[in-house]
């Protein structure tokens, strides 16, 4: 039993109840089901601790990925985010010319802006950090292992501000960095399927829960493919593609109804794996149902949308006997095939209506060819 207080006094919640309670906040906030709710204690923890759900990098993270080095801390450097991708060389802004600016991003000096500062004298340097540090940036990088002005310092000092120093050079420090944070900031969705790599084609499987998904992952996986997400894949947008990968707490894993929660990279190995994988195609699994018209030609192509990107999508129906894993195997196979320009089902129609037409066919090639015509 699990008592609450409320504005009308105390309630008592069954355990059973809580469990439910917490299945279905975990199911239609995240699309998370079966490993969502782990237990009463840890499962809604997980799923909703503030770490997964902030939009932002720490500052402190950002240090220890770059492995910067401090040269002083500011005020807010252990709660500081950085929440735009873009960075900023305040070369203008030691001219004075601060219309435009904006704080949020990361200020970076390079050996252009250390030269011009190492030409003004100390007032108008100080002048030049003051001004910068009026405003609440999240941090000041030095490239190049540059050395930092005492005038630096001290404006950083008297403004609570945080000066940091890398070893790289300006122009591959910039590119990493907003390399990094178009893939931190990228806009992202959960989705409830199954993530697999087949083939080199990332293939999202979806459906609605008992259908089959993480059974025909098993199968894949048995035949060589790799797992990227069960249960939970997390779709993060960057520049027009969609990549997918596992939440930290479910990753490796899957659950079997009847068999349990199994471990797949310690059953299978590390070749059973893989963190990432873009998303080049869906396949919905859906009940068969004789009623409905399939389609048995492939002709048109059907997309589905994730953040604002088109992915194709293909509905396969299932019944007992059909081979899932061998047909999820020729849709990736296929949608390579397509990716190159060839179309099965085009080549068959022209070569049908060819035939009707009463052109000859040459079938070692994918077109027809016009009959030959008597020389006489």
């Amino acid at each position: 039993m699990i008592r609450m207080k409320t504005d009308c006094g105390a309630i008592t919640v069954d355990n059973a109840v809580y469990t439910n309670i917490a299945g279905y906040a975990a199911t239609n906030c995240f699309g998370v089901k079966g490993m969502a709710v782990r237990s009463m204690t840890d499962g809604l923890v997980h799923l909703l601790r503030k770490e997964a759900m902030g939009k932002g990098v720490k500052v402190t993270k950002f240090i220890k990925d770059f492995s910067l080095e401090v040269l002083h801390e500011g005020a807010d450097m252990q709660e500081a985010m950085l929440t735009v991708s873009d960075l900023n060389r305040p070369g203008l802004q030691f001219q004075g010319f601060y219309d435009y600016f904006d704080p949020h991003r990361l200020q970076i000096i390079g050996r252009a802006e250390h030269m011009y500062l190492q030409g003004l004298c100390s007032e108008d340097r100080r002048k030049c950090f003051d001004d910068l540090f009026l405003y609440g940036i999240p941090a000041l990088i030095i490239s190049r292992e540059l050395e930092c002005f005492p005038e630096c310092m001290d404006a950083a000092k008297t403004y609570g501000r945080t000066v940091l120093r890398s070893t790289e050079t300006t122009v591959d420090f910039t590119s990493h960095v907003i390399e990094y944070l178009n893939r931190a900031l990228a806009p992202y969705v959960t989705r409830h399927g199954v993530l697999m790599d087949v083939y080199g084609i990332g293939v999202l499987l979806m459906g609605d829960s008992g259908i089959g998904k993480s059974e025909l992952a098993i199968d894949l996986i048995m035949r060589g493919h790799r797992l990227v997400s069960d249960d939970a894949v997390e779709i993060h947008r960057i520049s027009n593609e969609l990549e997918g990968t596992a939440p930290e707490v479910i990753r490796h894993f899957i659950e079997l109804r009847g068999v349990g929660i199994i471990n797949v990279r310690q059953m299978f190995g590390m070749r059973a794996v893989k963190t990432s994988s873009l998303i080049d195609m869906i396949i919905k699994l859906e009940p068969w149902d004789d009623k409905k018209v399939y389609d048995r030609w492939g002709m048109e192509d059907q997309y589905e949308t994730i953040l604002d990107v088109q992915v194709p999508i293909l509905t396969v129906p299932v019944r007992p006997g059909r081979a899932l894993a061998s047909i999820v195997e020729v849709a990736a196979m296929n949608n390579r095939y397509r990716y190159y320009g060839h179309n099965a089902a085009a080549e068959l129609a022209s070569r049908v209506d060819a035939v009707a037409e009463g052109k000859q066919l040459d079938f070692g090639q994918d077109y027809p060819v016009e009959p030959k015509r008597d020389s006489k």
